[in-house]
């Protein structure tokens, strides 16, 4: 299995939180898919150093050119990106599976023109419509900041959006 665990968190990569969902969902690293911080080299050096395990911190284009080596390893990765956005580019666009069905939505931060959802889990209509998308995909979307801390999953919140 190369892809293990399917996450957005607008942290990205947090060591406790990394360490915990690796007891759930064994890892061996790290892809997180995020342009501004693939391209900042103090943000990457943090990011890096944050969870003790192999990371990758990626472009999407750099993701696109490199996904199918992913599926082909033995490793076992967390795929993270920062927001829906991202994560419905390389679900639902680009069609990227790997046989895991679950995308676990972690901290999403309040801010304006967010719909809070629960405690550190606001999420904007752009990201809904995401959210939707990869819902439409197949996808089981949960709201969950740890693994025994859950507020749902994408249909008691979809309604709020329109959907």
């Amino acid at each position: 299995m190369s892809v293990s665990f399917i996450r957005v968190d607008d942290r990205m990569i947090h060591g406790q939180t990394c360490t915990r969902w690796a007891l759930e969902y064994p890892c061996d690293g790290i892809i997180a898919i995020n342009d501004a911080a693939a391209t900042n080299s103090v943000l990457k050096a943090a990011y890096k150093s944050a969870s003790g395990k192999k990371t990758f911190i990626w472009t999407m284009e750099d993701w696109e050119k490199k996904c199918q080596k992913v599926l082909a390893s033995d490793t076992r990765y967390f795929l993270i990106t920062k927001n829906p956005l991202d994560m419905k580019k390389i679900l639902v666009d680009q069609g990227f599976q790997c046989g895991i069905d679950k995308v676990i939505i972690g901290p999403c931060n309040d801010r304006p023109n967010a719909v809070k959802l629960g405690n550190n889990q606001s999420i904007t209509q752009e990201e809904a419509d995401a959210l939707e998308a990869i819902s439409q995909a197949g996808y089981d979307v949960e709201f969950r900041l740890l693994p025994d801390v859950s507020i749902g999953n994408w249909t008691k919140f979809k309604r709020q959006f329109g959907y």
